[in-house]
């Protein structure tokens, strides 16, 4: 994908958790003077869902996401990649399904209201097959990329490839 989307989509998440930070402390500024803002609740967390999954993909295509690599990191490098690919085919596998599903459930919640805020629950419920189908692009760019250097140069599709330098912990 384009650098200029990366930016927009980060542009976009940082916007939104603003936004989160400025509703909340508004709220709170409001409510100690007498006059709560009833709604601002319900309009921080339809906003954190979108963060939520915007910040997912973000962290997908820069390889953040925490994983529990003790005994992966020890196969030949091209085994592990292969079982990544084989993984990572799974977690695309999931990741369409809950587009799908989460397309499903937006549908049938068009007109049901968020809270006291007389927003479309949609609007929550569409961050799901949004999120997933950015995820499921994200993966699969990166499952690409490691079958393309699978023969020559074999990296894992979810942990970023080692860097000169990096420490290697001691196993007895």
């Amino acid at each position: 994908m384009s650098s200029l989307f990366h930016k927009g989509e980060a542009f976009l998440a940082m916007l939104l958790l603003a936004a989160i930070v400025l509703l909340v402390f508004a709220a709170g500024v409001m409510r100690w003077f007498g006059h709560p803002l009833v709604w601002s609740v319900d309009v921080a967390q339809l906003l954190f869902v979108w963060v939520a999954f915007l910040g997912a993909d973000m962290a997908l295509r820069k390889r953040a996401h925490i994983g529990i690599d003790y005994l992966v990191k020890r196969l030949p490098d091209s085994s592990r990649a292969l079982l990544d690919v084989v993984l990572g085919v799974l977690v695309l596998a999931f990741l369409l399904t809950m587009t799908v599903m989460g397309y499903r459930l937006t549908m049938l919640n068009l007109e049901r209201q968020f809270g006291d805020s007389g927003i479309s629950y949609a609007f929550v419920t569409s961050a799901v097959p949004v999120g997933c189908l950015l995820l499921a692009i994200t993966l699969t760019g990166q499952i690409l990329d490691t079958l393309r250097g699978l023969r020559s140069h074999p990296k894992p599709v979810f942990a970023p490839a080692p860097k000169a330098g990096d420490i290697e912990e001691v196993v007895p």
